[in-house]
């Protein structure tokens, strides 16, 4: 049902519907943002809409939701979490897990951290909490922002008819892939800080 209102929504109003739904769906709103964004290539593939304009809008959208997510970590961080944080369904607890995550990959998380759902939604937010400078967040956030966008409104155009239903297994590849990239970000950090540990020890 959500997925055929937001499909209504965008084939309505177009360039502003992909703006408006990728915007909230990066705040934290539970929508299907890569669904959407597939369905954009669709569109695209169709005639419906222009290749350009259509990944402007939806980098316009998804960079507008998580410098919104930015600033709500870096002004309110933890108490927006501790008393409405069960709305988005994010708990202290997963936030805590992304924030050792990010301590230990930090701008990174903020370009691979877009293909993977849940860590995107909450990137930005541990950045702003971290107190991550601006014009860094922008950097990384923005660029991981564009190559996701990119990326899956190409899937939809090049499945073409049949995105609908490969565009899930796709999906799924991607974020496995992503997933296993930030693993080996992860490993590389951790042994050259062990390394360094060793150095000094030395």
């Amino acid at each position: 049902m959500v997925k055929k209102t937001i499909f209504y929504f965008i084939k309505h109003y177009g360039y502003a519907g992909i703006f408006s739904s990728l915007m909230f769906g990066i705040a934290g709103l539970p929508i299907p943002d890569e669904t959407i964004l597939s369905f954009v290539g669709y569109l695209i593939y169709k005639g419906h809409l222009q290749f350009f304009p259509a990944v402007l809008a939806a980098f316009l959208g998804s960079v507008s939701g998580i410098t919104l997510s930015y600033g709500l970590g870096r002004s309110l961080g933890f108490y927006l979490i501790k008393h409405y944080g069960h709305i988005i369904h994010v708990t202290e607890e997963k936030l805590q897990l992304v924030h050792n995550w990010f301590d230990r990959m930090g701008k990174w998380t903020l370009v691979f951290g877009y293909f993977v759902p849940g860590v995107r939604h909450l990137s930005a937010f541990v950045a702003g909490t971290s107190k991550m400078r601006m014009s860094l967040f922008a950097i990384f956030a923005y660029t991981g922002g564009l190559l996701w966008s990119v990326t899956f409104i190409l899937i939809g155009y090049f499945l073409s008819e049949k995105w609908s239903h490969e565009s899930g297994r796709v999906h799924h590849y991607i974020e496995a892939c992503s997933v296993i990239f930030l693993v080996l970000i992860l490993i590389y950090f951790f042994v050259r800080q062990r390394r360094q540990n060793r150095r000094i020890g030395e």
